[in-house]
């Protein structure tokens, strides 16, 4: 291979992996659960459950997921899951992680946990995404309703 060619090819695969986010489509996030684990008279701690639906014909790795919550237009908390998991090709899988909050940052902490009522709610955040032929950030916000498990 002449020296222009491997120029080329060395160009090519520096310029790839910032090109992947052209290739892989952006998996979805969606809050599917959100149980309380513990109340103390501190805190409440949580455990959600985020489906991460894969569009793409290909398994992806979940390197990094960074979140942040709010329930009722009101910031619950956020938190950093930093555990490789893979998402199976075309089908979605729910991902556990917790949340813990201070009663302080809740404006009406027993409403959301006596309400029984659905929850407005709001996830937003980014996740690392690593492919077979490099890595992504890829940004995400979704809200819905959802009940809060007891």
């Amino acid at each position: 291979m002449n020296s222009r060619k491997k120029i080329m090819v060395l160009g090519l695969l520096f310029l790839f992996p910032s090109c992947l986010g052209w290739f892989v489509e952006k998996p979805t996030f969606t809050l599917k659960e959100i149980a309380i684990t513990r109340i103390s008279l501190e805190e409440i701690n949580f455990l959600l459950g985020i489906e991460v639906q894969n569009p793409n014909h290909f398994d992806l790795k979940l390197r990094v997921l960074e979140y942040r919550i709010y329930l009722d237009d009101q910031e619950v908390g956020k938190g950093l899951l930093e555990k490789e998991l893979r998402i199976v090709k075309s089908s979605s899988t729910v991902v556990q992680v917790p949340l813990q909050t201070d009663f302080r940052s809740l404006s009406n902490p027993l409403g959301f946990v006596l309400s029984g009522k659905d929850l407005r709610y709001k996830i937003e955040g980014a996740a690392i995404i690593k492919a077979s032929v490099g890595t992504v950030t890829i940004p995400f916000s979704k809200s819905g309703d959802i009940r809060l498990k007891k």
